[in-house]
């Protein structure tokens, strides 16, 4: 997950250029993170997002076909330019080596809005939908879109690089606020490699739906994430 050293626009936390960057950021001491089970709802989304490059993030299914990560886990710094589709991967259910079904990217479209050496101020467009070869996940699995509400109740998990052979996450955490520019901020514990992952939001009704794409994370716990819902 990326690390901005001076967020822009935050109506819920201040600036944090003057703090060093510590090395995983987005987490406290850890001790809110879990191991998941992947193969229990509502977790049946979530998959690893792989490029032959050797980067890896999270992803979650939105529908049989579709997948949805960062956009800036496809980015070649290098080059300027968005890497090829057919060398993207989407592994579902990925842990320890072995996951449920295993997907080729055809093609992934990224919003107009989203500038990848402009990330601060356009991180609210930072996500990519993924258009796979193949269906991976049955419609009854999916989880619905939701708008964000403040104070709510969150969960995060993803492949975190501290631990990126299992699904680990915060399943006790909340919703900060929404930034001027449009990104969700929340206190969910989350690091490099969690880009991508799904932030899933309780509804009144004790139900999950999906609140925001994860796309950057604090000095400390906590992070940002692009909303779904406008």
């Amino acid at each position: 997950m990326k690390y901005w050293p001076c967020f822009l626009g935050l109506l819920v936390v201040g600036t944090v250029c003057a703090q060093p960057l510590p090395s995983l950021p987005g987490l406290g001491d850890g001790a809110r993170r879990e191991l998941i089970d992947v193969r229990a709802a509502p977790w049946r989304i979530l998959g690893r997002v792989q490029t032959e490059l050797g980067v890896k993030c999270t992803g979650f299914a939105v529908a049989p076909n579709v997948v949805m990560t960062a956009a800036h886990c496809l980015w070649l710094p290098k080059t300027h330019t968005y890497i090829r589709p057919s060398d993207v991967h989407v592994l579902m259910g990925y842990s320890r080596g072995s996951y449920r079904q295993h997907a080729h990217v055809v093609r992934f479209i990224i919003p107009p809005g989203y500038d990848p050496k402009n990330e601060s101020a356009t991180g609210a467009s930072d996500r990519a939908t993924l258009l796979l070869s193949e269906p991976v996940i049955a419609t009854r699995d999916l989880l619905p879109a939701i708008p964000v509400q403040d104070g709510a109740r969150a969960m995060l998990v993803g492949y975190s690089q501290d631990r990126n052979e299992v699904p680990f996450g915060d399943l006790d955490c909340h919703i900060n606020g929404v930034t001027v520019s449009g990104l969700v901020h929340h206190d969910c514990e989350a690091t490099k490699g969690v880009s991508g992952a799904p932030l899933l939001l309780q509804k009144p009704d004790g139900t999950w739906g999906i609140g925001g794409l994860a796309v950057a994370a604090d000095v400390g716990p906590g992070g940002l994430a692009a909303p779904l819902v406008p």
